[in-house]
């Protein structure tokens, strides 16, 4: 074949099969239809050319040109049609003398690979094309435009240091290195001329660059501006709005020429905001390097709140132009049958009004994508922005070659940057956003085969506003402009960190605002209230935000309660990882609005979204019940160093009495946290002088005295007045629960946050931490049933979930104080009366078992020995008896007992939990949905009374 003058050949149809032949594989045939063939696309309902001239299913389009054509013309054309062709990841262009393979591989830079038709003669030319038919992934490059954009950031990241450490203002240096960033991109996709910007950087100097870039930027500020002879396009868009630009010196002119040489046309727009925001912003350099979300995540809002609503339009509207050809079809078809002029011409215009209807749908669907407004009121560096832009135009483009493949011509793509609104308070971020959406809109017409807009390049972008969007400045709450959709992922910022992040003043006026917010929210529930308000009023159709998620407990919760009451939450993800400021956190991605279809829960159809974002029974709207109160409590909160290790503790408790001839016990607590109970205990102590006047407290020298140094001085510093002047107090001392428990010689534990939910004994006399709940019962009734699955399952419900783990959260009030005990078993009857009720016995006995046994398994008589207490009142230590087993002992933790769950544990959980049910009259198989179902009973008929 090779030896053949090949661009003799007499078609293109006919070239490729030789090709196949000379490479031993069958060319499309009938039998190949829908996987292999000639003119595939368009050509099949209209009768003209295909939108390919060869198509292999997940392989490749292939599109011949005559010999010496524009091959670089034929690649536009394929790229145009490559959606209609399912994104083949190889676009592969011809004439009969040359073949150039691309790479179209989702998120991987592009390779090209050229052969001239005489190189099939080597059998390594062979196997590349062969390739392309046989294993077409295996052309992926390694490389992705990730990698790419991450080197891009951190070689601009170092010049925008070193800018800084010469003494420009950081807002200046970003503004200089992103119309750098933007030049070396727009020489990339041939809108500067002739490499004229890498020509530049390689001819300039320390002294002469920045007059060259002065140059060059008022050239590309004004409509026909001109570097020497050479024209320049107008940019313009605010980035190019004079000729500023700053010095640099010999080690910057380097790194620009190495940059310069990178391929700025592939970088990855949804990233390049982010990564150079951490370079440019002097707050987020430490950022460098860390984890970034994905495109794939933030897709999980974009297709549901933006994309599905216009789909189902456009699916109408596909159906009303396949009608409407349909008929005009026949009409004519009729009228070329009818040989009557006057009922001829009759069904032509009824030929014509068909058609009319059909070029009406399409024009009208794509005049509605212009129209699209989509908000992101947290934007950011732009992420989500650049995607809802990409995702619509990717809309237009998709109902465009529908349109074409029934018969009606193709319009240029005309859905652009207007239709993304954004608002962001970090200026630095707010023109990165500008930038990124410019280069995504960008390289979306070159990915498509379309050129960029022109005069300007750069529509301005003034619809990504630089402000607060939930105060404005006058200490009002702020308002947002009217958008159909609503997408982003406002700011991560705690309750308790909002007065010191953002100030004492801001959080005042915040709360001020929004008088509807309840307090203690976290700032992510203004962006849910104010974009609930912007549904409710009709200024938004669907809304799409991403939220820690703690927004599905406490009082963070309520700002969901309305949305789920109206039926309005059509799509949620209830734990999900996410990235923020580079670290990996757990959130909740919540969508509501206008819902039309069935509300889709964690990925699954449900029959209603809840406020807690469950689908099972809304346990957001239980009430706390009076005989459980007053028993459950969150432990002090410190607000400073207090607590000591137990060598200093047992030196204090060893001491004599002090003059007041009390025992350094009166303020010395064993301390328990959450990885106390968890794992081992660490034996750590607190001191705690309660109520104590500072007079009082100093007679107990050596606490008082270790409080002086080390406690006092960081309470000076401590916005509150009350914990300033009272600086030898816990920040709150826990008064409530050390009454609660003083009659009690020992009480319940848990940790407010953890994978397993259990419950300790520990001696009356100890202290918790703020991060453990405490209850004051000290009989095994009480114990057994908050350790059945019962108020497991409930807690689960109510109480929330925290941190990376996203570990389920217990709290006093919602776990323990709404859950209904047995009848006649509640907290507030005295244990005594428990003595005559079989059924408190039960479980009192099963939970007995359970605690020894598991105490046994932590703590075996072999490898522990008791070291009786010192004082009374000091609980009994148990050590190791020897350092093999200590070694032992460190992986005896209730944390590792639970997730192993041997069977004489789970038997245990078993009797504890049958003998539970039997206390409420419930069979022992009960399922987890009836229990709450009939708990929730309780709770409303407790309350109610």
């Amino acid at each position: 074949m090779v030896g053949n003058p090949l661009s003799e050949r007499a078609s293109a149809q006919s070239h490729f099969r030789d090709l196949c032949i000379l490479l031993g594989i069958a060319p499309p045939s009938p039998l190949t239809a829908g996987t292999f063939e000639f003119e595939k696309g368009a050509a099949k309902t209209t009768g003209g050319d295909g939108w390919a001239d060869v198509w292999l299913k997940d392989a490749f389009a292939w599109e011949y040109k005559k010999s010496k054509a524009n091959l670089d013309a034929a690649y536009a054309q394929v790229q145009r049609y490559a959606p209609a062709l399912d994104n083949p990841p190889l676009l592969i262009v011809s004439d009969t003398q040359s073949i150039v393979i691309r790479t179209a591989f989702t998120g991987a830079v592009q390779e090209r690979h050229a052969i001239v038709i005489e190189e099939l003669r080597d059998a390594a030319a062979r196997d590349l094309l062969r390739r392309a038919f046989d294993e077409p992934r295996s052309f992926r490059p390694r490389r992705t435009r990730a990698d790419l954009t991450e080197d891009a950031a951190a070689t601009f990241a170092d010049l925008a240091l070193r800018l800084r450490q010469a003494g420009h203002d950081a807002k200046d240096v970003a503004h200089f290195v992103n119309r750098l960033v933007f030049c070396m991109f727009a020489e990339d996709v041939r809108l500067l001329p002739e490499h004229m910007f890498e020509k530049m950087v390689f001819a300039s100097n320390p002294e002469s660059f920045e007059e060259n870039c002065r140059a060059l930027f008022a050239a590309m500020a004004r409509q026909g501006g001109r570097v020497g002879f050479t024209p320049i396009p107008w940019f313009n868009g605010g980035l190019f709005d004079d000729d500023t630009a700053l010095p640099v010196d010999t080690n910057d002119i380097a790194m620009l020429r190495k940059a310069a040489k990178m391929d700025w046309s592939q970088i990855d727009a949804s990233l390049l905001g982010t990564l150079f925001e951490r370079g440019l912003d002097p707050g987020k350099r430490s950022q460098l390097g860390a984890h970034y979300t994905d495109a794939a995540k933030i897709m999980q809002i974009v297709e549901p709140v933006v994309l599905r609503p216009l789909k189902a339009e456009w699916d109408t509207a596909r159906t009303t132009i396949e009608t409407s050809l349909d008929e005009e079809r026949q009409a004519k078809a009729e009228a070329a049958r009818t040989p009557a002029a006057a009922k001829a011409g009759a069904l032509t215009r009824r030929a014509n009004r068909a058609h009319e209807t059909a070029v009406k749908a399409h024009l009208g669907f794509l005049e509605r994508l212009r129209n699209v407004r989509v908000l992101d009121p947290a934007c950011g560096s732009g992420n989500f922005l650049n995607l809802a832009l990409t995702a619509l135009k990717d809309l237009e483009h998709r109902a465009n070659l529908d349109a074409e493949a029934l018969g009606l011509p193709r319009p240029a793509p005309s859905v652009g940057p207007e239709c993304v609104l954004g608002i962001e308070l970090n200026p630095y971020a707010a023109e990165l956003a500008r930038v990124s959406t410019w280069i995504a809109e960008i390289q979306w017409m070159r990915r498509n085969g379309f050129e960029a807009s022109r005069d300007p390049i750069l529509k301005p972008l003034g619809t990504i506003e630089c402000r607060d969007a939930v105060l404005a400045s006058d200490g009002k709450a702020a308002e947002w402009p009217e958008a159909e959709f609503i997408i982003g992922n406002p700011p991560f910022l705690g309750n308790k960190r909002m007065v010191g992040e953002l100030g004492e003043d801001y959080a005042r006026d915040l709360r001020a605002a929004w008088p509807g917010v309840p307090g203690g929210v976290d700032l992510v529930a203004y962006w849910v209230a104010t974009a609930w308000l912007a549904v409710e009023v009709g200024r938004a159709r669907r809304v799409g935000l991403v939220k820690t998620n703690s927004i599905r407990s406490g009082a963070n919760r309520s700002v969901l309660t309305e949305p789920a009451e109206a039926g309005a939450i059509f799509e949620a993800w209830s734990d999900e990882p996410w990235t923020v400021a580079g670290a990996a956190v757990r959130v909740s991605m919540v969508m509501f609005g206008e819902a039309k279809e069935l509300p889709r829960l964690d990925g699954v159809e449900v029959e209603r979204i809840a406020a807690d974002l469950t689908a099972g029974l809304d346990l957001t709207s239980v009430d706390r019940l009076k005989e459980n109160r007053g028993f459950a409590f969150q432990g002090p909160v410190k607000v400073g160093s207090f607590d000591i290790d137990e060598r200093t503790a047992l030196r204090w408790l060893s001491s004599p009495k002090n003059v007041n001839g009390r025992s350094n016990f009166d303020v010395l607590q064993p301390l328990w946290n959450g990885s106390d109970i968890v794992r081992r205990p660490s034996r750590r102590w607190i001191i705690n002088f309660g109520e104590m006047t500072q007079s009082d407290a100093s007679y107990y020298e050596g606490p008082f005295q270790y409080v002086l140094e080390n406690v006092k001085p960081e309470r000076d510093r401590n916005r509150d007045r009350q914990r300033r002047e009272n600086w030898w107090r816990l920040g709150r001392s826990g008064a409530d629960l050390f009454k609660a428990v003083g009659p009690l010689e020992r009480m319940i534990l848990t940790p407010r946050v953890a994978k397993h939910r259990v419950f300790v004994w520990v001696l009356a006399s100890a202290c918790p931490d703020a991060r453990v709940a405490a209850i004051a019962c000290d009989d095994d009734t009480t114990f057994g049933v908050l350790h059945s699955r019962f108020h497991e399952a409930w807690s689960l419900a109510t109480g929330g979930w925290h941190g990376v783990g996203n570990d389920p959260q217990y709290t006093p009030t919602k776990s323990f104080e709404t859950f209904p005990f047995p009848e006649g078993l509640t907290p507030d009857i005295p244990s005594s009366h428990y003595a005559d009720d079989p059924r408190a016995q039960a479980i009192a006995a099963a939970a007995r078992d359970l605690n020894e046994k598991r105490e046994a398994w932590l703590n075996p008589p072999d490898l522990v020995r008791r070291e009786p207490e010192i004082v009374a009142g000091y609980p009994d230590r148990l050590l190791p008896v020897d350092a093999a087993a200590e070694a032992v002992l460190k992986k005896r933790t209730l944390t590792n007992l639970y997730n192993a769950r041997p069977a004489w544990l789970d038997g245990l959980h078993r009797r504890l939990d049958a003998a539970v049910a039997a206390a409420y009259g419930w069979s022992e198989d009960i399922s987890e949905d009836d229990a709450l179902a009939r708990l929730l009973e309780l709770n409303q008929l407790r309350s109610s009374n």
